[in-house]
């Protein structure tokens, strides 16, 4: 469950129920943790320590960053529905794309699911979900919200997409209304819409620090020429500076490009003196087979040019390939995704998509806020929280321009398997 943390406590302790009761805000607050960059696929095994973890990663991650989220495979179907989630006295807005086109309708329904899973797992809760279908589309969004705060809603969960989340504000911000979404594209974040999402931006920062701490300062970068690799690519300059790393050279590539783009870096990053110690490459499981046979014919060697990686590398096609053995990336701590999962699939008979937690920890945080903060549970010094929450991605807290700072892991590659070389931390406050 989402509950607010506080520096020092032990949640833990306080467990009464199989899926822990509440306690008041400056009390601590916990759910799991999870895996990496969101996908709309059900995961496959996800675990902690050096067993595999699976989350299938799609060609994009993340790629529709200003239209939509990170692409799928056929799943399950969504099926059309507005009902209200709970009885209580507090109305809180759900809007979800559950007759959109493609997997979005698959990702809504999974989230929808897990929604009503935390109202389960919260005992006492008195939310009444407002459960709204934007379409998957602006003019749907506009609509549903504009529906919802007219049935008296006084938070909005969701949307999904980055185009319905900004019409989802507008109309918001008109009636006073905070807004927690799940669009990955920071652009759409600001004060009063808060992204509960994976953004790339952490995952950028938290590897590159890292690295810098292993005493890795001199990186080199090899980039997807997509949407998701201009964000990371800025990102990347950007942490790299904050952290007194030397950018020994970037080379973007597009599709079918990236043994060109390799053959461009050899002098750098190949041979028995490369002139960098480390090489980024936040491709996924689709792109990097190719860049990984590529490194081997440039004499790449990984034990001297550490590889590094964001969250898209978390899946099984990337552990198994020779070049990233021993390579760094940064995710979730995949371990409370495997429980979340787990009571997920009892309740449903299926499996969560990927981005299925970030309903259930929105739900639950809503149904804290709501229990201990009374009159004043949604205004923005309590969302904005400083010492964060904890959920099942982790611990997380909402920045006051409503992007989102989360406590990730640093894992490597071992032979097919992953381990957690730097855990996930347990609070965000020190980090002002």
């Amino acid at each position: 469950m989402a509950r607010p943390i506080s520096p020092g406590s032990e949640w833990s302790a306080r467990r009464k129920s199989r899926f822990r009761g509440l306690v008041l805000l400056g009390l601590p607050l916990l759910l799991a943790a999870c895996v990496g960059s969101g996908s709309l696929l059900p995961p496959g095994r996800v675990g902690g320590g050096s067993a595999p973890m699976s989350d299938s990663v799609p060609p994009a991650p993340m790629g529709s960053i200003t239209a939509q989220p990170i692409d799928a495979v056929p799943g399950q179907g969504a099926p059309v529905g507005g009902a209200a989630l709970g009885a209580g006295s507090v109305k809180v807005a759900l809007i979800l794309p559950l007759s959109g086109p493609g997997q979005g309708a698959v990702a809504a329904q999974s989230m929808r699911n897990a929604a009503d899973l935390a109202l389960t797992d919260f005992q006492g809760s008195d939310l009444q979900l407002l459960v709204k279908d934007d379409r998957g589309t602006p003019d749907g969004a506009r609509q549903a919200t504009g529906e919802a705060i007219a049935e008296g809603a006084e938070l909005i969960i969701g949307p999904l997409y980055a185009g319905s989340v900004q019409a989802t504000a507008g109309v918001a911000r008109q009636a006073g209304r905070p807004v927690v979404a799940f669009s990955s594209d920071s652009n759409v974040a600001a004060r009063g819409v808060y992204l509960l999402s994976f953004l790339v931006q952490e995952e950028v920062e938290r590897i590159v620090s890292y690295a810098a701490s292993q005493n890795r300062r001199s990186i080199a970068a090899l980039i997807p020429e997509t949407t998701y690799g201009s964000v990371v690519d800025a990102a990347f300059r950007e942490a790299a500076g904050r952290h007194g790393v030397r950018v020994v050279a970037i080379e973007r590539y597009a599709s079918g490009g990236a043994a060109a783009a390799v053959r461009r870096l050899a002098g750098v990053i190949g041979g028995a003196s490369p002139q960098a110690d480390a090489l980024f490459i936040p491709d996924n499981g689709d792109g990097l087979p190719t860049v990984a046979q590529a490194l081997a014919g440039i004499g790449f060697d990984p034990g001297r040019v550490k590889p590094l990686g964001t969250g898209v590398w978390n899946e099984p096609r990337v552990f198994a390939l020779p070049a990233l053995q021993g390579g760094w990336f940064a995710a979730p701590d995949g371990r409370g995704f495997e429980a979340f999962s787990q009571r997920y699939r009892a309740r449903f008979n299926m499996d969560p998509t990927r981005l299925a937690t970030l309903s259930y920890d929105a739900v639950t945080l809503a149904a804290a806020l709501s229990r201990t903060q009374g009159s004043r549970r949604f205004q923005e010094d309590v969302i904005t929280n400083p010492a964060g929450f904890a959920g099942a991605d982790g611990v997380f807290r909402f920045n006051p321009d409503g992007t989102n700072s989360r406590g990730l892991a640093v894992q490597e590659i071992r032979g097919g398997t992953i381990a957690i070389v730097s855990a996930s931390p347990r609070t965000l406050a020190a980090a002002q």
